[in-house]
């Protein structure tokens, strides 16, 4: 099921600096928000986060205990049998509640949450490919709410 690793993580004290020393790396800028922003280390395979906040320095802070793992879609939506057959309970992301594996139109991605036996978090993620009218999509959606969401076009 896993085929490489999607992300990893970093906090950073100044966003927009640390924005200048990443793409003077030649690294591409995927996405951004306020606090965050993510740069391709392999366009369309795998990219770094930033996060800034003096809250990101903890050694608690997911930002520096989490690795996210490369899986297809199809994989996605059979994740938590997968996690369940291997004694494994996926967990709520942020503030959601729910479990169920999520997408993300603004990133393109898919997602579902668990944890190892130290508390790291870990993720497995996947593309997905978002038509040009959804792109600016900023919830998250159940996999089923997604597919729902294709067929209205």
């Amino acid at each position: 099921m896993i085929k490489g690793i999607y992300e990893a993580h970093l906090p950073v004290e100044n966003l927009d600096k640390s924005i200048k020393f990443y793409r003077n790396l030649e690294l591409k800028l995927a996405w951004r928000s306020s606090k965050t922003a993510f740069f391709w280390i392999v366009e369309g395979e795998s990219w770094v986060g930033l996060w800034e906040g003096k809250e990101y320095k903890t050694p608690y802070h997911p930002s520096l205990r989490h690795l996210a793992f490369t899986i297809s879609y199809e994989d996605m939506k059979n994740s938590l049998e997968w996690l369940k057959n291997k004694g494994i309970s996926a967990v709520p992301f942020g503030s959601r509640t729910s479990v169920e594996p999520f997408v993300r139109p603004y990133q393109g991605n898919a997602s579902v949450y668990f944890k190892d036996l130290d508390g790291n978090s870990l993720e497995l993620m996947c593309y997905v490919e978002v038509p040009e009218h959804l792109k600016e999509n900023n919830e998250k959606l159940s996999l089923e709410g997604w597919e729902e969401l294709l067929k209205k076009k």
